[in-house]
């Protein structure tokens, strides 16, 4: 039963890849070359271990891939269905960081803490969220889903669902409503 869940997770890890990299050709190709998808596949294995409290292969094996893939995800992270990290280079993803369903993230991105304190201390992302190049999103905030964080950005406050955010601060853009609709907020 875990096992057939776990292939499960992995194949769909690859099909996300395939749809949403429009260089992505084969899926022997991004199986092989993707370390985005390597790093995520080592996750969820390191993941599991984590689970059934296997702490100490969990955490070598999250080293291993850190160092093959220069991605960095603690196993104790929640991490939904289908996360796409493209190009994936310095990506950090905190211990009690939880990412939900359909995210995208590209290189340099960080889910990160601003305590060392014992708790929730990393980002909360909603599903559908897509995550610019370079953002740094820090401290038990929400990125409402729907929502897209600009490259570069630095987020330290929640979003609201369907919002685009940018800047150091970052500030809402746009808030879209689900209707289409779309309004500016500050």
């Amino acid at each position: 039963m875990i096992l057939t869940r776990l292939v499960g997770r992995l194949r769909e890890d690859l099909q996300a890849a395939l749809d949403r990299d429009p260089a992505a050709r084969t899926a022997l190709e991004v199986a092989l070359t993707y370390p985005g998808v390597h790093a995520l596949w080592g996750y969820r294995i390191g993941h599991c271990l984590w689970r059934h409290g296997h702490f100490l292969s969990a955490r070598i094996i999250s080293s291993a891939v850190r160092v093959l893939t220069a991605v960095d995800i603690h196993p104790a992270a929640e991490i939904g269905r289908r996360l796409f990290i493209d190009h994936a280079a310095g990506v950090v993803i905190g211990a009690t960081a939880e990412v939900g369903d359909d995210v995208t993230m590209f290189h340099g991105v960080t889910l990160g803490g601003v305590t060392m304190s014992h708790g929730k201390r990393h980002p909360t992302i909603e599903d559908r969220v897509m995550i610019g190049t370079g953002a740094t999103i820090l401290g038990p905030v929400t990125v409402g889903h729907d929502s897209r964080v600009g490259a570069q950005s630095v987020v330290t406050k929640d979003v609201k669902p369907y919002s685009v955010v940018v800047g150091v601060p970052a500030r809402a853009i746009t808030n879209d409503a689900h209707d289409g609709s779309p309004s500016t907020s500050d």
